[in-house]
């Protein structure tokens, strides 16, 4: 399993995120352009000692992670999706989440196997991308074993 994080604006995030993909077991994959320096010291301070722990690849853009993406391709998205408690993952998903201030274009959409949102009460717009992550994160390592995260 990987995530995968599209042009992403916000070290913090990205820290965030690489810290709760370590911790379950999870390849991060940065498709670039990122919006900070990936030494950002606010990433380091977000991800603390979790960078080390974490597989992290980093491609130059989309077409490059295209190249190198296996399995299926879940974009997480608040668009005509899915909802989370239908949504059964595979061990070689790659869950896909969208800049904090654009999401994806629509090429990118386009190119998603799954589309899949996580529920929220009306009225609301969406959830923080790393709290997302979280959750998407989460759900897929409970329905595909808590004994495929590798020490």
């Amino acid at each position: 399993m990987r995530l995968a994080l599209y042009e992403p604006d916000i070290a913090g995030n990205v820290g965030t995120l690489i810290r709760t993909a370590a911790c379950f077991g999870i390849a991060v994959d940065l498709i670039e352009p990122m919006g900070f320096p990936y030494s950002d010291r606010a990433l380091a301070r977000s991800a603390m000692d979790y960078v080390d722990r974490a597989e992290v690849v980093r491609h130059a853009d989309w077409t490059a992670f295209q190249a190198a993406a296996r399995g299926r391709i879940v974009l997480a998205t608040t668009l005509g999706a899915l909802p989370l408690p239908d949504m059964r993952f595979r061990p070689d998903d790659v869950i896909l989440l969208g800049s904090e201030g654009a999401g994806v274009p629509s090429a990118v959409h386009d190119a998603a196997d799954i589309r899949v949102r996580v529920p929220m009460r009306a009225g609301v717009r969406s959830l923080n991308v790393a709290i997302t992550g979280g959750i998407l994160m989460a759900e897929a390592r409970r329905q595909t074993g808590w004994d495929q995260i590798t020490p």
